[in-house]
């Protein structure tokens, strides 16, 4: 089978999935060979949740957007300017797609292998990194986000405990000012700062 950081051509199978976030309905079409093809998984949801919405602001990068959801809800509910990235060419079809089916205006969706196609500075990048990518792909787009980073700027991802995530943040603390702002069955939700 495919996987969701790939272009392998699977069958489509495209459906429809709603969600509530933070009190908010979103619509979402979603396909084989995406990452949670099934609707919005639990650690992308406690992410959405916790972000500090009211501090972001600015430019925006959601880096690896899947079919949208980061970059859509956030877009939406903060009314800021989001690039949204993916190297799988279906979920950025799916993504375009789902701008429109949820209103949102000022996303730009592209695609990138992980910052090869990315420029300029954002305030805020927003992450659920594609952990069976590898720790190599993980760890350069959460590594290299430094690099993409207004100097006030801010990373948020989400990555399980059994993924890695106390060796993650180890690292992280190399290159950032890390803090974890929850932790809740297994998933941490993880803020750096230059």
């Amino acid at each position: 089978m495919g996987q969701y950081f790939t272009n392998e051509n699977l069958p489509s199978n495209v459906r429809r999935t709603e969600c509530v976030v933070l009190g908010r309905k979103f619509i979402f079409l979603t396909d084989n060979g995406v990452f949670s093809k099934d609707g919005l998984d639990f650690g992308s949801r406690l992410l959405l949740e916790t972000i500090p919405l009211e501090e972001v602001g600015g430019k925006i990068l959601d880096m690896g957007c899947g079919y949208g959801v980061f970059g859509i809800v956030i877009g939406k509910l903060a009314k800021a300017h989001v690039d949204m990235v993916d190297v799988n060419l279906r979920a950025l079809h799916l993504a375009e797609r789902n701008i429109k089916e949820n209103h949102v205006a000022d996303i730009n969706v592209f695609e990138s292998n992980v910052y090869e196609n990315v420029s300029g500075k954002y305030s805020t990048i927003v992450t659920n990194p594609p952990i069976r990518a590898g720790k190599k792909v993980v760890y350069d787009i959460v590594m290299n986000a430094k690099d993409y980073l207004e100097d006030d700027g801010k990373l948020f991802l989400v990555i399980r405990k059994e993924q890695g995530a106390k060796s993650l943040i180890v690292d992280l603390q190399k290159l950032y000012n890390v803090k974890v702002l929850e932790k809740k069955k297994g998933f941490f939700i993880i803020e750096c700062t230059l």
